[in-house]
Formats: C-alpha cells, structure tokens, sequence
C-alpha cells in the first residue's frame, strides 16, 4: 500500500487509517453499545490490517466504558510487539471524569488526559495527540502551550485538532507560527460523499495551511455500503438503526441519488459501494488518509481493498455531480461571478 506524509509533518501513514471506535464491548451507557465487537475480534482485525498494509490506528479516550477502546488497543500493542510498526493516534477533549475538570481542552485536563491514555495504551508515547474538539472557553494558546509540552517532553510525537471551525483552525494555526508553538499537522473532520460541508472553508484552509484532513465517517454510517434502499428497511444491528435520526437525515432524494451513483460505479468497476465510497475520499484535495472502522476481519478486508481502486475522470465527475450540495452565500456568490470560491 502507498503512504503519504502525515499532513505537514515527516512520518508516513497509509491512505487508509484503521477507526478502533469498535473496539471493546462497552455496556449500555456507551454510544458504542451493540455496534462494537470484542476484543479477540478486536485483535484479529488490527493484525490483519498490518498484514494489508495498514499502518495508522487512531482512536479516542472517551471510545467506551472507561477507556475501553484504548485499553483494549494497548493490550494488542503489549502482546503483539508491534508498537512500532504503528502511528498510533488518540484523542482528548471529552467528558472522561465527573467534575468541572472532567472535560475540556484546558491545560490540567490536556496533561492529566494524555497520561491517562499513555497507561491505557500501555506505551510510552502517543504519535499523533489530538483535540476532539475545540473549546470555546479556554483559550487557544492555553491549549497549543499544553500540547507543545508534550511534544517536547516525547510524549507526543505530532499534535492534531478534530471537528473545529475553520476560524478557529486559521487562528490556531497563526498562534502557534507567531509563538513558535507546535501547530497542528492534521484536522481530522467529518467528511464523505454525504457530508462535504468541510468543502467550503476547512479544505482550502487546510491546503494553503498544509494540514493533512484526516476524513471520519466515510461511509456515512454505513448509507454508501448499498445495504440500503430507498424504501426499504434499516437493518438491527447497524448503526443506522441505532442512530436513526442520522438515517432520516440522508433519506432524501440527494441521498438515493448518490447511492444509486456509488452502486452504479461499483458494478461498472467490480468494486463494492464501499471501497468506491472510500476511493472519491482518497482521491480529494487535502485528505491525508481515510478512517474507516470494521467489526468484522471480512469488512476490513472489504475496505481495504478501496486502496487499490483508483476511480476515473467519469467516475469522480459522476459522484460530484450526485452528491453536490448548496454552498451557501458567499461562496454561491464568488462561484457565480468566477468559477469557484
């Protein structure tokens, strides 16, 4: 498989990045509950994806009961021996602990959360450390500082954000030029031929800022794998039927619309919805590498296989011109007098 540069910084990652939100079995209180697998599952699918070429696992602190994602993630880590053939990624920013200091992108709770997910993840370094999202009530330059002594420390190889504002994203990235802190390497957001709102500010500013965009729900929740159809029944047991409101939000005539072109392209090319799903967002400007999950060793194999896949000219226009959506003022605006914004 090919690597790319992991947004600004040297290390090499591939373009696929292995999602470990599934790993673990979390109880009822976890948003993961019932759409996860265990933790043998677990093990087989992150040994397979190294044997595929899969070099990036990223996951979060808050990715079930207590840690459990990253717990279980750690145990692989310690028993397989192969820390080092991985960029191993994690997140900070959400409620991990009751309190006023349970939360947040503060200082205390950066530090205090990157060596809890050390000890979880049972290294002695996280290479990529990000924020899970920004906080409006703390400073940005409080929360660089926090993340530039870590850098320093080695605890931290590359920091990142996640789900930020393209202000904030812009701001960030001037404080930390100007107070010569460590800025950030990559923006991890959500993207996918449903979702490409990011288009309109993060994609640019990640381009001229050099930050690598790092696409989460690819498959939007499953909708691009052609399990669905219009009319037809969410199936138990995905994450649609768990979250179906996500689902009523794609259940329109733009959604059927660009599944009927994935699925079209997919039996042209004798590929799936899925790899087709994940090779548009391979191939768009700015997008470093791809987080894709999998509860089964077989759908890891399925989604791998989308690094192979390079889609045509025709086929890329195609699957524009399906899932394009309304921009909005001003960029309607800019677009109509020269083209594009």
């Amino acid at each position: 498989m090919e690597t790319r540069r992991l947004g600004r910084a040297g290390v090499k990652v591939s373009p696929l990045c292995l999602g470990a939100m599934t790993f673990g079995e979390p109880d009822e209180k976890s948003f993961m509950h019932g759409v996860a697998c265990d933790e043998k599952t677990a093990f087989a699918i992150l040994s397979r994806a190294l044997e595929r070429g899969v070099n990036f696992v990223d996951v979060a602190d808050v990715y079930g009961n207590d840690g459990l994602a990253e717990r279980v993630l750690g145990k692989w880590l310690h028993e397989s021996g192969r820390r080092d053939d991985v960029v191993l990624a994690t997140k900070c920013r959400f409620r991990m602990a009751p309190g006023p200091n349970g939360t947040g992108a503060s200082r205390r709770r950066i530090l205090r959360a990157c060596e809890e997910s050390l000890r979880r993840l049972s290294t002695d370094r996280v290479d990529l450390y990000q924020i899970h999202m920004q906080d409006i009530e703390v400073e940005e330059e409080e929360t660089l500082r926090a993340l530039d002594d870590l850098v320093r420390q080695g605890k931290v190889l590359y920091v990142g954000c996640s789900n930020y504002a393209a202000y904030r994203l812009v701001d960030s990235a001037w404080i930390s030029r100007t107070r010569r802190l460590e800025g950030f390497a990559t923006l991890q957001a959500q993207y996918s031929l449903m979702v490409r709102d990011i288009e309109r500010e993060h994609v640019p500013a990640c381009e001229r800022l050099g930050i690598g965009i790092l696409a989460w729900a690819p498959l939007a929740a499953g909708f691009l794998t052609g399990k669905f159809r219009r009319g037809g029944p969410v199936h138990d047991g995905t994450r649609l039927a768990k979250f179906r409101e996500r689902f009523a939000g794609f259940d329109n005539d733009r959604g059927w619309r660009v599944v009927d072109a994935v699925v079209g392209i997919a039996k042209e090319m004798g590929a799936t919805p899925a790899q087709v799903s994940l090779a548009w967002l391979m191939q768009r400007p700015a997008v470093t590498s791809v987080i894709f999950g999998a509860r089964t060793v077989e759908q890891l194999d399925d989604n791998v296989a989308a690094a192979d896949l390079k889609l045509t000219p025709e086929a890329i226009r195609r699957l524009d011109d399906a899932s394009r959506f309304e921009v909005g003022y001003p960029y309607g605006f800019m677009a109509g007098i020269q083209g594009r914004w």
